[in-house]
């Protein structure tokens, strides 16, 4: 059976994500900033939680500890953790830079960077990285500046690992479109379960 740590899996996409892969077989273990949160939404879908703030080293590292603790070997990674800045590139603030920078694309490097090791050892692995079309290129990066550089930002990461990384272990990055969760809104075109779909598949 193929573990799967989700980060920010406590809502929204992630935790439908979560779903998705329990129903699939997989073990899912979600990642939540908040451990009563956390524990809430896995009892839900009958999954695992651990507590994970991306943006906080320690963090990462405790997590990696917790899941060496419970002999949990993950090889299925979804960074979905995610924050959404406001304002242009000079409108902005430093803070809302920061916090797209540290969530967006410092956290998934921090958890490919902790578990990745392992799936190449063990000739077997999956990393999706949750993207946007605010950081693509082709649709021409017209997001909320600090959101849209993290995630073209993320995008770029995901190619250079997609070169580095061997055959077994796949890594790629979707863009769920415009979902209707906390970040998204009511008004938004999608529903969580359309949104997880490119993720789970």
């Amino acid at each position: 059976m193929h573990t799967a740590l989700i980060s920010g899996g406590n809502r929204g996409i992630g935790l439908e994500v979560g779903r998705q892969l329990v129903a699939r077989g997989l073990q899912v273990v979600l990642g939540a900033r908040n451990a009563a949160e956390g524990k809430a939404a896995a009892a839900e879908i009958g999954a695992e939680s651990v507590t994970l703030d991306v943006a906080d080293a320690g963090s990462v590292a405790a997590c990696v500890t917790e899941l060496g603790r419970r002999r949990i070997q993950v090889d299925v990674l979804v960074n979905n953790a995610g924050v959404y800045g406001e304002g242009t590139a000079l409108t902005a603030l430093d803070e809302e830079w920061s916090a797209n920078i540290e969530v967006n694309l410092l956290g998934p490097v921090r958890l490919i960077r902790a578990f990745a090791p392992a799936m190449v050892r063990a000739g077997y692995g999956r990393i999706v990285n949750v993207s946007s079309g605010f950081g693509s290129f082709s649709e021409g990066l017209d997001g909320p500046a600090a959101y849209s550089v993290s995630k073209a930002a993320l995008n770029a990461l995901t190619l250079n690992l997609s070169k580095t990384l061997p055959d077994g272990v796949k890594v790629n990055a979707v863009c769920p479109g415009w979902v209707r969760t906390r970040m998204g809104g009511e008004g938004a075109e999608r529903s969580v379960e359309e949104g997880a779909v490119g993720a789970v598949w």
